[in-house]
């Protein structure tokens, strides 16, 4: 089938060039985006037939583009992710006849060389309504059953094993079985990401107190950094929800994961009860004081505090943090804040190589700015020099410092 939609689309999709290359991968996904950006502006627009062949021709298209493609950046994957979406909104408008598609959605998932993607059923489930959901069970069944036949897929990873997988976690939601979403989503238990996604799952079947019971569970389960996603989760539920219940819940995920970011939920929360909390909050996160440093100094704005503590425990601060702590302590104290982002700049020339001596040169700047302020523009100047001479062996280093302006 022909039409100026594909004539506009396709050729936006399709590549003979060399995706191998970064640059090249990077700038044929942002024209691919172009492509799809004009298809979702045909829907509802141009003939229903046509916009799905169009759809289905790129989606297959960009399968082939990926497969060749340095998309270390994922521009070229985010295409083919908004085609997939796209794909069931342009199948239902079109009216596509329940078996092509369901064969479709097959070799989709089961058949193609590039395995990087799945369907979602629900999406699909508009247009294949109950008699096609009935024919793509019985399709995944029959996988399902070529898989229990086949051992080595049986006892180790397959990517048949995957696909059948999230299609049972789907499959599960698009019934709102309860039991099923459960069995499907949370596995054993064990993983936060997994409750986390099972508490998706009640959300999106409107399920609320099973989602705050699950994102609960999921923020206070390690790992540390899949929780602290579930916390927000938690959260918005419960101000939507429970407002009444957002500081005692805050609370409890600091206490299970004291840093910066769980106490700054605890300060947003609080209002007017914050300080009574402070002492608390504050005294919790010493036990890993760069966390207390960066919460006083971001969250509170209280540089005094923070300054005490980072020196208090200098060696457990990182230079980054000292680096921006310093920044905000010259406002008030230019004399106190330079010879901190000296000593940085010195420990950045440590290593060798220009991108070390460019940030040590940045830093020197900085640091100029403030003695400049506080009437020691001449000793940072001496320091300068003192140092060009240490690094004397270093032409690079000396083009750094020129290029910064700093003093010869």
């Amino acid at each position: 089938m022909r039409s100026d939609l594909a004539d506009e689309v396709l050729p936006l999709i399709r590549s003979s060039g060399d995706l191998h290359r970064y640059r090249a991968a990077n700038e044929h996904g942002s024209q691919m985006h172009e492509a799809v950006d004009i298809l979702e502006e045909a829907v509802g627009v141009e003939d229903a037939s046509v916009v799905h062949d169009v759809c289905q021709r790129a989606l297959m298209s960009s399968l082939r583009i990926i497969m060749r493609a340095d998309d270390s950046a994922g521009i070229i994957g985010d295409a083919c992710q908004r085609l997939i979406a796209l794909h069931p909104v342009t199948a239902t408008a079109a009216k596509v006849p329940v078996a092509r598609l369901v064969a479709w959605m097959i070799k989709f998932q089961f058949d193609e060389e590039c395995d990087f993607f799945t369907l979602d059923p629900v999406a699909y489930a508009p247009v294949l309504r109950e008699a096609g959901i009935a024919r793509y069970r019985a399709e995944l069944a029959r996988r399902q059953s070529d898989l229990a036949g086949c051992a080595q897929a049986r006892d180790g990873y397959s990517h048949e094993r995957f696909v059948l997988e999230h299609n049972a976690r789907r499959l599960a939601v698009l019934d709102r079985d309860v039991e099923a979403i459960i069995a499907t989503h949370a596995r054993d238990g064990s993983v936060s990401a997994w409750a986390l996604e099972t508490a998706e799952a009640f959300v999106e079947i409107a399920d609320v107190e099973r989602a705050i019971d699950w994102a609960r569970r999921a923020a206070l389960m390690p790992p540390e950094h899949q929780a602290l996603r579930a916390g927000r989760l938690w959260r918005d539920l419960l101000a939507e929800h429970r407002p009444g219940e957002v500081l005692p819940s805050s609370l409890e995920l600091f206490e299970r994961w004291p840093n910066q970011s769980t106490a700054a939920q605890v300060h947003a929360a609080a209002g007017d009860r914050w300080p009574g909390l402070q002492q608390q909050v504050v005294g919790r996160l010493m036990g890993r004081p760069w966390e207390a440093v960066a919460f006083l100094l971001r969250q509170l704005a209280d540089v005094d505090s923070a300054w005490q503590v980072a020196h208090e425990h200098a060696d457990l601060v990182g230079a980054g943090l000292w680096g921006e702590l310093a920044e905000a302590r010259g406002l008030s104290h230019p004399d106190e804040a330079m010879p901190v982002l000296v000593r940085l700049a010195d420990d950045e020339l440590r290593e060798t190589g220009a991108r070390h001596y460019r940030v040590a040169a940045n830093l020197l700047v900085r640091a100029r700015r403030f003695a400049v302020a506080a009437g020691q523009g001449d000793d940072l100047d001496a320091v300068v020099r003192e140092m060009r001479e240490v690094h004397r062996r270093r032409p690079r280093l000396q083009q750094e410092f020129d290029a910064a302006g700093l003093a010869r």
